[in-house]
C-alpha cells in the first residue's frame, strides 16, 4: 500500500514509519521535514500537497499540537493552539484526504489516553482529543467507497517520559513502537470509526 504520514519526524511518527515501512511504501510529509511538506492548520496546503503526492491506500496523522498550562492562566488565544492545530488540522485532513484514497483506503488521526484520563494542566488536551474521537466516530458512518476512518488514543510513552511524565503520575509508559501495532492494525485490519487503544 501507498501511504502517507503526517508528523513522520515526530516520535510517534517515527515508530510509525519504522513499522509500517517493512510492507509498504511510506510517504513522509511534515511542517518542517519530510519528502513533502504541509500545514494540517492550512486546508489549502493539505489540498496542494495530497495533488503532489497523488491517489493513496491510505492516510495517517500523527501530528498536532495542544497547549498546556494552568486553566486559570489559559488565555482564548492559548486554547485555541488545540484546537486549531490539532483538532482542525486532522480533521482537515479527512476532509480533503477522502478525495485522494483509493476505494477501500483508511486514514488514522491520533488523540491520547487523556481524552478518558485527564491530566493537570490539561483540559485543552483532553477537549481537542476526546473531539478527535467524537469526529471519528461519527465521521467514519458517512464515508463512501468502503473508505475507514479510525484513532490511535496513545498513552505517554516512554521517549517522551522525561518531557511529560511529570503529569501522568503512577502511569506507566510504553514504548512508541508498541504503539505503532495500532496504527499497523487500523491500517491493515478491517475496524472504521473505532478509538484505537494503546495503553
Amino acid at each position: 500500500m501507498k501511504i502517507a504520514v503526517f508528523g513522520a519526524s515526530g516520535t510517534l511518527g517515527r515508530a510509525v514509519v519504522e513499522r509500517l515501512g517493512q510492507q509498504h511504501d511510506i510517504v513522509t510529509v511534515g511542517r518542517n521535514s519530510g519528502a513533502y511538506r504541509a500545514d494540517l492548520t492550512d486546508i489549502a496546503s493539505v489540498r496542494a500537497v495530497l495533488d503532489q503526492i497523488g491517489p493513496l491506500d491510505a492516510l495517517i496523522a500523527t501530528a498536532g499540537q495542544l497547549h498546556l498550562g494552568p486553566l486559570s492562566d489559559t488565555t482564548p488565544e492559548q486554547f485555541q493552539i488545540g484546537l486549531n492545530n490539532k483538532l482542525l488540522g486532522q480533521v482537515n485532513l479527512v476532509l480533503a484526504g477522502q478525495h485522494h484514497l483509493n476505494d477501500g483506503g483508511s486514514i488514522t488521526l491520533t488523540s491520547g489516553i487523556d481524552s478518558v484520563e485527564p491530566i493537570k494542566h490539561g483540559s485543552n488536551a483532553t477537549t481537542v482529543n476526546a473531539a478527535l474521537e467524537g469526529f471519528v466516530r461519527a465521521a467514519a458512518l458517512e464515508l463512501p467507497r468502503g473508505l475507514r476512518l479510525n484513532v490511535v488514543s496513545p498513552n505517554v510513552v516512554v521517549e517522551s517520559w522525561q518531557d511529560y511524565g511529570a503529569l501522568f503520575p503512577g502511569v506507566e509508559p510504553i514504548p512508541a513502537a508498541r504503539v505503532a501495532l495500532a496504527y499497523q492494525r487500523s491500517i491493515e485490519g478491517i475496524q472504521t470509526g473505532r478509538v484505537l487503544t494503546a495503553w
